[in-house]
């Protein structure tokens, strides 16, 4: 895997999981009882964003650790995802 790869793979990774953990433990201005005038009161009364984005990130890397293991040394490979023999075909035809 090279580093462009990780990198991506790990972007997609802290945001997929980031999205997930957004609304977790959330309070709205409703639920609170103190709606900012202008604003929805389901919007968050304490969005409190850094410490989301610190549990996404524990998470997040834990996750790349995992898939970047099974990529470069796990039991699965490319060739294991080509259901349809697709690869084989187009060696073929490059002979």
């Amino acid at each position: 895997m090279t580093i462009t790869a990780a990198i991506v793979l790990f972007s997609v990774t802290w945001f997929m999981v980031f999205f997930i953990v957004l609304p977790l433990r959330m309070v709205t201005q409703g639920d609170a009882g103190e709606i900012v005038p202008g604003t929805h009161a389901s919007s968050p009364h304490d969005f409190q964003l850094g410490r989301k984005a610190r549990i996404t990130t524990v998470w997040a890397a834990g996750l790349w650790i995992v898939m970047y293991a099974v990529i470069v040394w796990g039991p699965w490979g490319v060739r294991d995802l080509d259901w349809f023999g697709v690869m084989d075909r187009v060696e073929r035809s490059a002979d």
